[in-house]
């Protein structure tokens, strides 16, 4: 008689969401000027991807720039080619539309520089508090002297930042969305602004939103959402989430 030899996989309950076939994605919070944390999780995920799939892909969830001390030289680092052997995904979030307003609308620069703009000022060269002399038009003359500091290149990834992204079950924006709204009928603002709605909300958006804007303590997982902003730029750590077909981990710095 011959016996046959049966290998079972085990198969995730249905409904689990995943990656692509042989995608493994690293998913980063917001960095907020935090140089020195982005290097070291990028030295980090190198690492971690040995032996990953052949695609590896890094996806940025925004607030690259403000409140961290290095917004000019994080963006500098974010223009340079990926680590060799994977792909990259720049999304924007809410402070760099602040920092597009503020270009085009001098009456924005004050809110923004009260939500951390005054350390993205710094990095450029610039000191708010200090106009030169004879100045009657503070807002004014910022918005001048940051329009000259920007270089071409850090304005045009500005520019380029998309709004979101999607990789097999899983849905990648800045803040979130809006409860109700199909994923292709959101808005801007609200992908790149919300906060309570989508926070609160349990329910099935379709796919997964993966998503920073909010800080936690420590990352927030939700059948419908994972939040990975743990405030960086207030002490805390940086953030990757890890995807990888149903696999779901976190790497922090």
């Amino acid at each position: 008689m011959l016996l046959k030899r049966f290998f079972h996989r085990r198969v995730p309950p249905a409904g689990v969401p995943s990656t692509p076939p042989s995608t493994r994605v690293y998913a980063i919070g917001d960095v907020h000027g935090c140089l020195a944390q982005l290097e070291a999780l990028h030295r980090a995920i190198v690492a971690d991807a040995e032996g990953a799939p052949d695609r590896r892909l890094l996806v940025y969830l925004g607030d690259y720039v403000d409140r961290g001390a290095d917004s000019r030289r994080v963006i500098e680092c974010l223009l340079q080619p990926p680590p060799a052997g994977f792909e990259r995904v720049l999304i924007k979030g809410n402070h760099e539309d602040f920092m597009l307003q503020v270009l085009g609308d001098k009456s924005v620069f004050l809110p923004w520089l009260m939500n951390g703009g005054d350390a993205t000022c710094r990095s450029y060269g610039l000191e708010p508090t200090a106009p030169p002399d004879g100045c009657d038009d503070l807002l004014g003359w910022l918005q001048r002297a940051l329009a000259e500091a920007l270089p071409s290149s850090h304005r045009a990834f500005l520019d380029s930042l998309l709004l979101h992204h999607v990789e097999g079950d899983y849905y990648f924006c800045h803040a979130g969305i809006r409860p109700g709204v199909a994923l292709e009928a959101q808005t801007a603002e609200d992908l790149m602004w919300i906060r309570d709605p989508f926070l609160a909300s349990r329910n099935n958006h379709g796919k997964v939103v993966v998503h920073g804007h909010t800080p936690v303590a420590d990352p927030e997982k939700r059948p419908n959402r994972i939040g990975i902003d743990t405030g960086a730029c207030y002490g805390g750590r940086l953030t990757a989430l890890v995807l990888d077909g149903h696999e779901q981990r976190f790497l922090q710095v």
